[in-house]
């Protein structure tokens, strides 16, 4: 892996998993491993859109014209 593709967050989660060496692993773990990370990849995306939305409401609150 080229240093451009790690994950930019040297110290989070992602960096170290991004740093590890794969090599030891087997197919059955590369499998499962795989699937943990898009299940975790689901469940940032469902807290983003959550954010978002929260956002776009509070934003709609707080800009609106006063009379």
């Amino acid at each position: 892996m080229d240093d451009g593709d790690l994950p930019r967050r040297k110290g989070d989660a992602a960096g170290m998993l991004g740093s590890e060496d794969l090599a030891p692993y087997s197919q059955d773990e590369l499998d499962e491993r795989i699937a943990l990370l898009e299940a975790e990849i689901v469940r940032v995306k469902a807290h983003r859109d959550k954010a978002s939305v929260h956002r776009a409401a509070a934003d709609a609150l707080f800009s609106g014209k006063s009379t």
